[in-house]
Parts: structure tokens; sequence; C-alpha cells
């Protein structure tokens, strides 16, 4: 039998030949096989059931085009997907993406992160993703309206309660949900648990919103409280200025931090004070205006344009919460020259591996998307609970589960790394213990 590197070696080189383009899928798959092999070793029956060449490929991948009508009366025409990764778990459990930059790749690489951060939670759902490469921005509603009721005439083959439970992610928010969800219905009839993401009026969860933003400060103040840190009195940067963003902020204001800069996709703004919070959500949900306004309306922000971990000040903490890749090898240095201690993610996979390994070589505390951004689709699962039962809870009740659930996983991540001898590399601790549940599930369940 070959050793526990010589498997991983040799599924890897089947990835990569079978979408030697597909480079986001590819450095998700390496990130996670940089790290299992202890676990490999431990429990050799993964490979006797080559586990890892059956995680890697989706169960399902749906293609379709969605044709729609513009507000000038032409037809458009974009494509949409939707990857059914893994299901060992539960039903596929995640969000649709509207951005011109979604392929197939992406949405592979999203599909298997979201099977392991799904494992995380520790609630019976399985990994999936899906989306368009329709742009919402500059939209009319009702252009909006006819892209979301196409999409949703496909889609709605392939979906259901108990088979797979979209919900949103970036350009998917309320607005989107509704009208997904509307046409669903006017499909299949009434069924609320078949996505969640929903407005509290269409029987969607107090807390959602808020949900990876909060989820994500939960789970970095256990990892600080765990090396004798916390939030307070520490300067924090926050990358990004939608939902996971707005929300990490406020609660690390809550912690006692003060977040000195968020952005958007075309530059930052920097805030000594402290980022307004108020100010930021109605320029944001409100004004729906770019950064330039906030610090038009607010006299200590500065705007610069350009990423915000170019950023050369002192801080502590850093949080990405805006996209896959936006922190590369340069930039996690000058994080260093900076004296952050702390990078945890909100985004998924927004740091490159060659940032990853400028973390670890000078000894940053890092928590992984896979992990630190899991009170999202957590929360869409409370969801799912709350339309099961024909009820609805309150957002204290949404918020206390949404806590114990950020803290049980970081618990998870921390007792796995010293179980497989690597205290205090909370990256490997993610990878393995959602690795392993994953695994075991498929052993359990024969070759399916």
């Amino acid at each position: 039998m070959a050793t526990a590197r010589e498997y991983l070696n040799e599924v890897y080189e089947k990835v990569e030949k079978r979408g030697p383009h597909q480079r986001e899928f590819l450095q998700a798959v390496k990130e996670v096989f940089d790290t299992i092999e202890p676990a490999l070793e431990k429990n050799p029956q993964y490979m006797k059931w080559n586990i890892l060449e059956r995680l890697v490929e989706p169960e399902r991948i749906i293609t379709f085009r969605v044709p729609w009508v513009d507000r000038d009366g032409r037809i458009q025409v974009n494509k949409g997907f939707r990857v059914q990764f893994n299901s060992a778990l539960g039903p596929y459990k995640g969000g649709l993406r509207f951005h011109p930059s979604v392929t197939e790749s992406i949405l592979k690489f999203l599909g298997f992160e979201q099977t392991f951060k799904n494992s995380l939670t520790g609630l019976p759902i399985g990994g999936g993703k899906g989306g368009s490469d329709f742009n919402p921005k500059g939209k009319t509603d009702v252009e909006i309206m006819n892209f979301c009721q196409s999409f949703m005439t496909e889609l709605q083959k392939y979906i259901g309660p108990l088979e797979d439970i979209p919900a949103g992610d970036i350009g998917v928010g309320g607005r989107e949900i509704g009208y997904l969800y509307g046409q669903y219905k006017r499909l299949n009839g009434s069924q609320s648990g078949v996505i969640t993401g929903k407005p509290v009026a269409m029987n969607g969860s107090l807390g959602r919103t808020e949900a990876t933003g909060y989820g994500l400060v939960y789970y970095t103040q256990e990892m600080l409280q765990a090396n004798g840190k916390s939030f307070a009195g520490q300067k924090v940067v926050v990358s990004g200025s939608g939902n996971v963003a707005i929300y990490a902020i406020e609660k690390v204001h809550e912690f006692g931090g003060t977040v000195i800069a968020c952005s958007d996709s075309d530059g930052y703004i920097y805030d000594e004070t402290g980022i307004d919070v108020a100010l930021l959500k109605d320029v944001k949900e409100n004004q729906r205006e770019r950064l330039t306004a906030y610090a038009e309306q607010k006299e200590s922000a500065a705007y610069h344009e350009g990423s915000v971990w170019n950023l050369a000040v002192p801080y502590d903490i850093a949080l990405p919460c805006a996209t896959q890749n936006e922190i590369d090898e340069e930039q996690a240095k000058q994080l260093v020259e900076n004296h952050v201690y702390c990078v945890s993610e909100g985004a998924n996979m927004p740091s490159t591996i060659e940032a990853i390994e400028v973390y670890q070589a000078n000894n940053i505390y890092y928590g992984p998307a896979k992990a630190a951004n899991a009170g999202g689709v957590a929360t869409s699962a409370l969801e799912m609970a709350q339309n099961a039962q024909h009820g609805h809870w309150t957002f204290e009740q949404v918020d206390e589960q949404l806590q114990e659930i950020m803290k049980n996983i970081f618990a998870t991540v921390e007792t796995t790394a010293k179980e497989y001898g690597m205290d205090g590399n909370y990256l490997a601790g993610v990878n393995i213990a959602s690795f392993v549940k994953v695994a075991d599930a498929m052993i359990f369940q024969g070759i399916v």
C-alpha cells in the first residue's frame, strides 16, 4: 500500500489532470491535502476506501442557461450553476453567488470548502454551492426579478427541503432570495424550508443577516482567549463592506476593539477614531453608495484607492471579509510589518497558500474560513429548523445558539490539533476535524 503522502500526491495529480485550469479549486484541494496526512496515517482505511478521490469529485454539477429580459426589452442570457458536492452528512447546503467572476472552478472550490465547513457545525448538512455570472449591480428591481425567476425556473428541478437547500452569497441578499423563493413557490407550492436567508416576513430567521459577521468575531474571540488575549483595546482592520464586514465591525466594537479601516472593490477608508457603523450601514444599505460617500460624510475618515491590505500602519487583528485570494504573500508580509498577530477569515479562502505560509512562519494566530465564517451556514440550518417546526425564534435565541456553535467549533479545532500533535496549528485542526467526520460518514454509507 502507498504511504499517506504518496496517496495524497497521486490523487492531487489526478485532480490537476482533470481540471488544469481550475485554479481556485486546485488551491482549495492543495490547502486541505497539505494538512491531513496525519489523519491518513492514523486511519489507513481512508486510503483503502479511496476517500480522497471520491471526496474531490462533486456528486453532481448542473449547468443551465438563464434567459431574461432587460429594461429595454432585449433578451439577455447568463449561465447558471449548481454544484452538489457532497451529501454524506445530509442534504446539500450552500449559497448562490451572482457575480461576473462566477465560474465552475470558483463554485467547485466553494462547494468543496462548504462540505468541510458544514461538517464543523455539527449539523446534519452536506456541501453545495451555485450561482451565475449575472451581475446585479446597476440592474433595476424588475431586471433582477426577471433574472431570478428565470434562474429558479430551472434550478427548482434539482432542489428541495430534504435534498438541496440554497441560500445567499455575494450578490444574493434578501431581495434576490425573495424573488427566487417566490418563483419556487409559484411552481411547487409553499415549502419555506427550500431556501434560507429569507426576509423575516417570509419565514426567515432573525439574526441571519448578522450571523456570518457575528460568528466570525465569536470564533476569533475564542481563539484569542485560548492564547490569553481578547478584542478589548485592540486595533482591527476588516476588508469588505457588505453584511459580513458590517456586522463583524459592529461586534468587534461591542467586544471593546476599534476597527480602523474597511474596504470595497475600489479602495478603502481609514478612520483612526473607529468606523462609524451606523453611517457605514446607511451608506451601503440605504444610500447604496461606494465608500467614497462615507469619507465625504465623516471628517476623520480618509479614502484611499487600492487594497486595504497595503495599509502600512500598526494594528493588531486582521479580518478579511471580502473575497477569495485578497491577501497574497507580499500583503501578508505587510501584516507582519504592521505587527498583526491574528488573522481570522470571514470570506471564503481570502488568503493564498503563500500568505498562509507567512502567517505560520511568523506565529500569527490563524482562523481559517472553514471554521471562522461558519456562522452563516449554521444560522441557515437554524432557519431550516424553524421552518420545519413552523415556528419563529427570537433574535436572542438564535444568537445564543450561534455563539454556542462557534464556541464548539473552536473547541473541536483546538482539541483535534492537540490530538494529532500539532498544538496551536488551527489550520491542521480545522482540516483534519472536518475531513475525518465526512470521511467516516462516507465509509459507513459504502461506495456511493
